[in-house]
């Protein structure tokens, strides 16, 4: 299931470029919202040898406690630049960026983190830690990339899937909060009017939101990373999900070539 409504915007921090992008926009998202903002920086423990007389905090003996601080200051100083009344807390726990965030997913209202890509170790390809959120988060997940467009709108990618139903309901409060409209792409054959079912009911409920509905013509993933060159954000549901497609699906294109912020949404039920 999604996180809790109340809980706070979590952001990873390493001190990247890429985490500091994330870290301004989760800024704003906490405001926005309304909630707190949680800044982790996951420290991987070191496996070897800790030499005697090194404080167990710094292992390496290369200032790690030092490294670990300034990340956190540095991006304490952005968020508060971007949203200087926003509660902020920060946390230093122990293991995989990936594994760490995943577990924050748990008592997050929104997840956010930097859109790199995946790196190779030893020859083999990892996946980056959005990929791993994506995959197996329980609330919706920001990756940030890309250059939103300000005035554009949200983009929801309709497949008809039982994870519609959250990605929609996520998609139009999104519209609503940020003032855009919200452009639904159909990957089915219509007959020029909304669908029925989830997306009728989120018309009635959010009644101040213009929806733009669109029929795809081509391949889905090329359609969806086209459309989000003039968005603002791209909402994708669970069947979307990095984990459960194979290299080079939807999920995976998106999250590798969107021109703006790709929000992955689970279904209510994970």
């Amino acid at each position: 299931m999604s996180g809790p409504m109340g809980g706070p915007v979590v952001v990873g921090v390493d001190g990247s470029p890429s985490s500091l992008a994330a870290v301004e926009t989760a800024a704003w998202e906490a405001e926005r919202r309304g909630t707190g903002l949680r800044l982790t920086h996951a420290l991987v423990w070191p496996s070897t040898h800790v030499p005697p007389g090194v404080p167990p905090w710094d292992p390496d003996g290369g200032g790690l406690r030092d490294r670990v601080n300034g990340s956190l200051t540095e991006a304490e100083r952005r968020a508060r630049s971007v949203a200087p009344q926003v509660t902020i807390t920060c946390d230093v726990l122990f293991g995989e960026p990936a594994a760490v965030l995943e577990i924050e997913t748990r008592t997050a209202s929104l997840t956010v983190v930097g859109g790199r890509r995946a790196t190779r170790d030893g020859g083999l390809l990892r996946d980056s830690v959005a990929d791993r959120l994506t995959a197996h988060g329980r609330c919706p997940t920001l990756v940030v990339r890309g250059r939103p467009e300000p005035a554009g709108p949200v983009v929801l990618a309709d497949d008809a899937s039982p994870a519609l139903t959250a990605a929609a309901e996520f998609a139009f409060a999104e519209a609503l909060g940020r003032g855009a409209d919200l452009v639904v792409l159909h990957t089915r054959a219509g007959n020029g009017r909304l669908p029925l079912g989830p997306l009728s009911s989120l018309r009635t409920k959010y009644p101040d939101v213009a929806v733009r509905p669109r029929w795809l013509r081509g391949r889905e993933g090329r359609v969806l990373v086209e459309a989000s060159a003039d968005a603002q954000l791209v909402v994708v549901g669970a069947r979307h999900r990095v984990r459960n497609t194979l290299p080079g699906s939807v999920g995976r294109m998106l999250l590798r070539h969107a021109h703006c912020p790709v929000a992955v949404v689970p279904s209510a039920k994970v």
